[in-house]
């Protein structure tokens, strides 16, 4: 008797005869492994023990998960384990609960609300500067990373990290490694060892619950005392004054109240996912300003040509600030904040010339495609340029993706597009970047967590 396994057509893909080699190897060097998957088609398979992995390398089967049949799919296991992290914030949750509390995130980053936090964004810009002296050597991944916490807090919290920025810092380190490791196998058994990694997650998980519950607490008394003054309080346009604000509102067609606990599991989402991503994708970008100096001086001529001698590039230059734009998409093309994303399928469904059996989980990489020949000529080139009208016209949707896409999209892309470019100009505003000699450049990115980070220091200048 066949049984239903032995009768899956499966894709062609890397195989090993031994148990977990491929899992190792990808444990070693996951975008080598991917890369060499992508050789045996735009749909390939390979196996970690009994799992089922699907290596999707096309935007059009990408578009099908992501959009087309996105019902089929949930969030990859690893990211079930990061519940511990993150419990039942809007990137760990499923279906209505889901769509419940996007719903009621929303509006906090709409366009109207987008601006205002520009102004912010200027600020908290501004003071990172200047701080910063002539010829300084700094860790700039250190500096961007302190930078988007701190605009994240005050912009979707309302809360001026400044005079606990180091002890939040800490716990959100803390927590974003072990966000890591909640995805690695054998995460269960690791998790329950006496490891100084656990305690300092368990010891910066209820410190920053106590901070954020207090943030919350604040938000309320805010409410109470001032009364009739809600709404004036909620058009400030924090996220935590906008969910306080629609508690008791109930979208769509179910009935639905966010609890204390669930805006907490989605305020420490948004401390995690909108900072660390940014700070990556403006790290890279000076990187790559360093080693392109005519790029580098076009970003230059540009800022100084739009604004007079004092100004500073503000949410109203942006529309203007046209190559800067481009130097920002090209760099999170080459070096997207998330290097890969996954689905697990919970049905049996059609993709291309196969049925990916339910179970199965399914890989698909911004790093892979966004350097695919067929969608960017000379893709390891630094180009601002290709962003033409005609490229953004005719490129496949999912040819880029760095946000993702679909239902599941990171619902801050806009904040995250207008951070990037502010910060971006405001910098070059005032000073140029340089790498520093000899620093050795290590891309490192992170099978659990798909983000690529590096570490860097560099000298800074004044612009002329």
């Amino acid at each position: 008797m066949r049984t239903r396994t032995s009768s899956i057509n499966y894709p062609p893909g890397p195989t090993q005869k031994l148990p977990l080699v491929l899992f190792l190897n990808f444990l070693r060097d996951p975008i080598g492994m991917l890369i060499n998957s992508s050789k045996y088609g735009d749909i390939s398979h390979f196996k970690f023990g009994t799992q089922h992995i699907y290596f999707l390398n096309h935007p059009d089967y990408i578009r099908d998960v992501l959009v087309t049949y996105n019902t089929n799919f949930i969030k990859s296991r690893g990211l079930q384990l990061a519940k511990k992290v993150l419990g039942e914030g809007l990137l760990t949750s499923e279906g209505n609960l889901h769509r419940n509390q996007r719903q009621l995130i929303q509006p906090a980053f709409h366009q109207d609300r987008i601006t205002a936090y520009a102004a912010i964004m200027i600020e908290y810009i501004t003071r990172m500067y200047n701080h910063w002296k002539d010829n300084d050597t700094l860790d700039v991944h250190k500096e961007f990373t302190q930078l988007t916490l701190a605009i994240v807090c005050k912009a979707l919290f309302g809360f001026d990290i400044e005079s606990e920025a180091s002890e939040i810092s800490k716990h959100v380190t803390a927590l974003v490694e072990h966000f890591n490791r909640a995805r690695m196998p054998l995460a269960e058994l690791i998790e329950k060892l006496p490891l100084p990694s656990n305690r300092r997650f368990h010891s910066a998980k209820k410190q920053l619950d106590t901070i954020i519950y207090r943030i919350i607490a604040e938000h309320q008394g805010a409410r109470i005392v001032n009364g009739k003054d809600l709404n004036q309080h909620h058009h400030q346009g924090d996220l935590i004054s906008i969910l306080l604000a629609n508690q008791n509102i109930t979208p769509g067609n179910g009935n639905y109240v966010i609890s204390n606990l669930q805006l907490k599991d989605n305020v420490i989402t948004i401390f995690l996912a909108g900072h660390e991503t940014v700070a990556n994708a403006l790290t890279w970008t000076f990187y790559l300003l360093s080693q392109n100096k005519r790029e580098e001086e076009k970003l230059h001529d540009e800022v100084d040509s739009i604004l007079d001698n004092d100004g500073l590039p503000t949410d109203a230059d942006i529309p203007k600030l046209e190559y800067t734009e481009k130097i920002f998409a090209e760099s999170m093309r080459l070096y997207p904040p998330a290097w890969a994303v996954g689905r697990q399928a919970i049905h049996d469904c059609r993709i291309g010339e196969y049925t990916i059996p339910a179970g199965s989980t399914i890989l698909m990489s911004q790093y892979l495609v966004h350097r695919d020949p067929r969608f960017f000529p000379e893709p390891e080139r630094f180009s601002p340029e290709r962003w033409n009208s005609d490229t953004r016209t005719n490129l496949p949707r999912f040819s880029f993706f760095p946000f993702g896409g679909g239902p599941r999209a990171c619902i801050g892309e806009p904040f995250a597009w207008t951070e990037g470019i502010l910060t971006i100009a405001n910098i070059a505003r005032r000073w140029k970047i340089e790498l520093e000699s000899g620093h050795p450049i290590v891309l490192q990115p992170c099978h659990i967590a798909p983000q690529i980070w590096y570490a860097d220091e560099v000298n800074i200048r004044r612009n002329a």
